[in-house]
């Protein structure tokens, strides 16, 4: 058997299924920095297609939203897409945004902190793409809520609304909300949407 180390994991292909460890799943964002993955419980590999400029800036202005509250309050940190989470149930997911309570990060070991960080952040965020297909799209939410995350958006622009998942709940749907209050869980924070509709 080849070592892993012996050449690069490139992928050149756009419609396979491969299921990967979790080494070989590092190894092969090691070698592509310039490609997304994702990688299921089951150890398959999700390829993540680039956003067009619409939902690339959507995906900013939301994100950005909670990098400004997140300064003002210091309660934590906050992660962008580029940011890969091993969840408990061993899927590896980069929400397209996402924040983890300050004293749940700093409980990570330096080392945790500086690979992918073994938890699941309290709050997440999705904004469907033009690429995205609504049910892998809930399925992963759902993923979300099981191991953990204590609020999840998922945002759809082309229907006008976004999908709320909080644990022992069953998902709430608002048509073309203005705002989502996240106070339950991120005291203060209100993100708007108005720029996004």
């Amino acid at each position: 058997m080849q070592s892993l180390e012996a050449k690069p994991l490139l992928l050149d292909v756009q419609s396979i299924t491969l299921r990967l460890t979790s080494e070989e799943f590092e190894k092969l964002c090691q070698d592509n920095p310039e490609r997304s993955f994702e990688l299921t419980a089951t150890g398959e590999l999700i390829v993540m297609p680039p956003v067009g400029g619409e939902s690339g800036n959507s995906e900013s202005e939301l994100g950005g939203e909670l990098f400004v509250w997140n300064r003002q309050t210091r309660l934590g940190k906050t992660f962008s897409s580029s940011t890969i989470f091993v969840l408990p149930n061993g899927a590896k997911r980069s929400p397209d945004a996402a924040w983890v309570e300050l004293s749940r990060w700093e409980a990570l070991t330096p080392e945790q902190r500086k690979k992918f960080p073994p938890l699941a952040p309290d709050f997440v965020m999705e904004l469907r793409s033009e690429t995205d297909r609504l049910p892998p799209l809930r399925e992963k939410m759902e993923e979300y809520r099981s191991n953990g995350v204590r609020l999840g958006l998922s945002i759809d622009p082309k229907n006008k609304q976004v999908e709320i998942y909080k644990p022992g709940q069953e998902p709430e749907i608002l048509e073309s909300p203005t705002e989502i209050d996240c106070g339950e869980v991120m005291p203060g924070f209100i993100l708007s949407l108005s720029e996004i509709w």
